[in-house]
């Protein structure tokens, strides 16, 4: 399938109601789908070499509240506020490179909008960004790791 094509198929998809498109012709195939606006912007990032950027994994969690918080993945509690999801599956990153700070840090302060973190899937960039104003309470996600769809990965309070 030639480039023009699946251009053609990207503006069908922006210009129409529809969440979900997949074309097959012959043995080749295309899948868009759309994420809701406010989850996730696409960043144009030449693909790059990523390596562990040293990041907290865990705010001490606080003692158990009224309404108990619900578990991650693994068992462990999360703190309560605002947990912030994976919208998908890939490998998230802390930083915009190796040599940069993380985006944000524990205790850090975010708006609507801030960039939290990268998630590259299938050689695409994904920004993740506050869906939620506030402090960062934890960053649940390490910088190389792989994450699954709708693994928590931010709580925000």
């Amino acid at each position: 399938m030639d480039l023009r094509k699946i251009k053609k198929l990207i503006d069908i998809l922006e210009e129409s109601n529809l969440a979900e498109l997949e074309i097959k012709e012959g043995e080749e195939s295309v899948r868009l789908s759309r994420v809701p606006k406010g989850l996730v912007g696409t960043a144009a990032v030449a693909p790059a070499t990523h390596v562990q950027v040293a990041a907290p994994a865990h705010a001490p969690a606080p003692a158990p509240a009224a309404s108990a918080p619900a578990p991650a993945a693994g068992g462990k509690e999360l703190p309560p506020g605002h947990v912030l999801r994976s919208p998908m599956v890939g490998t998230f990153y802390a930083s915009p490179n190796p040599e940069a700070p993380p985006f944000v840090k524990v205790g850090q302060t975010v708006k609507i909008g801030d960039t939290l973190g990268i998630i590259e899937a299938m050689k695409m960039f994904n920004q993740i960004e506050a869906d939620a104003a506030g402090t960062v309470l934890a960053v649940l996600a390490t910088s190389g790791q792989p994450v699954e769809f709708d693994e928590p990965l931010f709580v925000i309070g």
